[in-house]
């Protein structure tokens, strides 16, 4: 038993695990590239703290415990975003906005899904702190495809989504603000026939999920009194700017996007069994109340590791004896070379991929 994990963890072993650092690096030097620059903050916090940084987004699956020093209950960060808030919003309250940041590092659920089993994770994301405006957005999704290019994966396909669809539209269509609620619910699980109990005017939401130009068309059809005109003229603008990417439409998903405000979207890669990463705008809570617009998004290093080619080895076997300055000049060439430490060590005992003859390099056959 001593060998056995607790359900939902695993190890990462060679060379997956060089593999999720590799994208991890790629993915922030993406980033980078846009002027997000990193903040590392730390695993655990005051659990009230991180419950009230994010506005509609209360601290849930976190796992939380009493710090023996402050006697103050602690929780482990399940998700890093409220984090970064509350550093945009404290330490970094008097930068100017907005402020860009970027994040990589290991986050931990109470329980695991049927769909997604692993507690803990690797999550790598973007927030832009100050605005939240088409033009923000547009930004946030096109680095976030652009980031998932570089680590690899291929096949990107976005997911968009309104999580305050219901909201805007009860200026037009009321709904029993009690079942308010209950609608939102049934609308996620396209559970018509509730609906047409509840709403029966919110039906043509369920219809209008599927591949973005037809279902933005339906959308605008749907809303004769241009209630949604505003999101879906944002939605077209940000589609506008994405190209070679597959995009769809589900007006009413909300599971995920409980604290997202206007927009939500998720991302996913070819080959990888669940999504690769979701975003959307939000906003962070400061501590004398007041509210602030933000726009961000999140990878999962396991998924998009699972969307990139097969990680393997190539590594040059060294034979003993081979002069210090052979190993640093190959090194400098970009070989990853394993050095010989008995004289009986084979390039295939140190699953090696190439020798080094002393004059050249060759392939193991």
């Amino acid at each position: 038993m001593t060998a056995l994990l607790p359900e939902g963890f695993h190890d990462r072993l060679p060379p997956f695990a060089d593999a999720a650092a590799a994208v991890e690096a790629r993915v922030l030097e993406a980033a980078r590239r846009h002027g997000y620059e990193r903040a590392d903050p730390p695993l655990v916090e005051f659990a009230a703290a991180l419950g009230s940084r994010l506005k509609d987004g209360a601290l849930t699956d976190a796992v939380r415990f009493i710090d023996p020093i402050s006697q103050a209950t602690l929780a482990i960060r399940p998700d890093l975003t409220a984090q970064i808030a509350r550093i945009a919003a404290t330490r970094m309250g008097h930068h100017p906005r907005p402020v860009r940041l970027s994040y990589a590092g290991s986050v931990l659920r109470l329980r695991g899904s049927q769909l997604a089993p692993a507690r803990e994770w690797r999550q790598i994301g973007c927030e832009l702190i100050g605005l939240d405006t088409v033009a923000a957005a547009r930004e946030l999704v096109g680095v976030a495809v652009e980031a998932i290019g570089a680590a690899g994966a291929s096949g990107v396909s976005v997911d968009f989504t309104l999580p305050d669809v219901v909201d805007q539209l009860s200026t037009v269509l009321p709904v029993e603000p009690e079942r308010v609620e209950t609608l939102r619910d049934r609308l996620d699980a396209k559970d018509a026939s509730a609906v047409a109990e509840i709403a029966p005017a919110y039906l043509p939401l369920i219809e209008a999920a599927g591949p973005f130009v037809p279902a933005l068309a339906r959308l605008r059809a749907f809303d004769t009194r241009g209630a949604l005109t505003g999101r879906l003229d944002g939605l077209a603008a940000i589609a506008e700017t994405l190209d070679g990417v597959t995009l769809t439409l589900d007006p009413t998903e909300r599971h995920g996007f409980e604290y997202q405000s206007w927009l939500g979207f998720s991302l996913f890669v070819a080959g990888a069994p669940r999504e690769a990463g979701r975003g959307g705008t939000y906003t962070v809570v400061h501590e004398d109340g007041r509210e602030e617009a933000a726009v961000g998004f999140s990878l999962f290093a396991d998924a998009l590791i699972a969307g990139a080619p097969r990680p393997e080895r190539t590594r040059l076997f060294l034979p003993i004896g081979t002069p210090a300055a052979d190993g640093l000049r190959l090194r400098a060439e970009g070989w990853v070379t394993v050095a010989a430490l008995e004289a009986d060590d084979t390039p295939e005992a140190q699953l090696c991929t190439h020798r080094w003859t002393g004059q050249a390099v060759e392939a193991v056959a």
